[in-house]
């Protein structure tokens, strides 16, 4: 089968197309023939371990642990390993496999994938993962959302970003968005009351407090979000600069337990909630750009230049 190989740190055009053996599913795994596989920061964070320091957070210090990238991943199942109860050879099926999915084929553990509804794409089903579940979990487990707060989704029309403005509004919420002008239109498409344009205005200074910042792309200082906290309200990273992530652990440390930062969790519970939430049309996977298997390091630049609205996908066979 032809694999996108990631065996040295670098700019994306390290990664190469190779052929190499077909994966064979362990007791509890899955075989899937991978139809789409979307992107994600995570994964050009990989190729190119910066900072330095995530080289010690389990990717592998002088070279890749993990040959093939790929989290986020939809496909049909090929075959299954002798525990496997829930799925069957021709199901398809998408979830969070954490890599392997810059392949033709690849092995996933069965508990953090679950059935596609008809109703959506391959290339739907494998743009929503991880950018819908850390929306999910960041909006509702680490922010406490409820219906009538007022919710800032900074970064609203990234991958995180676009899935964070449709589930935060489906909780009956008050949404701002902050974007570059260009996709201002998008942010708006995505059902939020109000977007700010983040080059032309900063909103921490326009006199509004909010219940729950969600934050996907930060890079400013942490304490300029404190004052548009309303009491009892959250400020919740879910993606930027790991220099800010320690700020927020040392906040955390001090005791400040408002300011938190994350990682989504892949599990099956959650992807059925986000599932539901597709298939009923309430939230939508926005797909910016396809690219094709050999097309990869490509599909990487582009989403490492920042104007992508929503999610880059790879297709291995074709269209």
């Amino acid at each position: 089968m032809r694999a996108v190989l990631h065996t040295k740190y670098g700019p994306p055009d390290v990664l190469q197309l190779k052929e190499v053996d077909k994966p064979v599913p362990r007791d509890h795994e899955l075989l899937l023939k991978v139809r789409a596989a979307s992107i994600n920061a995570y994964d050009w964070r990989h190729v190119r371990a910066r900072p330095f320091i995530i080289r010690f957070m389990g990717i592998g210090l002088l070279r890749p642990k993990h040959r093939i990238l790929g989290a986020d991943i939809a496909g049909q199942v090929e075959a299954v390993g002798r525990a496997v109860s829930r799925f069957h050879p021709g199901d398809d099926v998408f979830g969070c496999g954490g890599y392997g999915g810059f392949a033709e084929y690849v092995c996933v553990d069965e508990k953090k994938f679950v059935p596609k509804p008809a109703n959506l794409t391959f290339e739907e089903a494998a743009a929503a993962p991880m950018a819908a579940l850390t929306a999910l979990q960041g909006l509702r487990d680490q922010g406490k959302i409820q219906a009538g707060h007022k919710v800032l989704v900074n970064g609203a029309s990234g991958g995180v970003g676009s899935f964070a403005v449709q589930i935060a509004k489906s909780f009956g919420t008050e949404v701002t968005g902050t974007c570059r002008p260009s996709k201002m239109d998008f942010v708006r498409s995505l059902g939020a009351d109000h977007v700010v344009d983040h080059t032309q205005a900063d909103v921490t200074r326009q006199g509004q407090t909010y219940d729950l910042i969600l934050d996907t792309a930060a890079y400013r200082p942490i304490s300029i979000y404190r004052r548009i906290l309303r009491p009892g309200g959250y400020y919740v990273m879910a993606g930027g600069s790991l220099g800010r992530m320690f700020q927020l652990l040392l906040l955390s440390m001090m005791g400040i337990k408002n300011m938190k930062v994350f990682v989504a969790n892949a599990n099956r519970e959650d992807l059925l909630t986000i599932s539901t939430m597709l298939q009923s049309g309430r939230v939508r996977s926005f797909i910016d750009k396809r690219f094709s298997l050999e097309e990869t390091a490509d599909a990487l630049k582009y989403l490492e230049n920042g104007r992508v609205c929503g999610k880059v996908v790879i297709i291995p066979f074709g269209a």
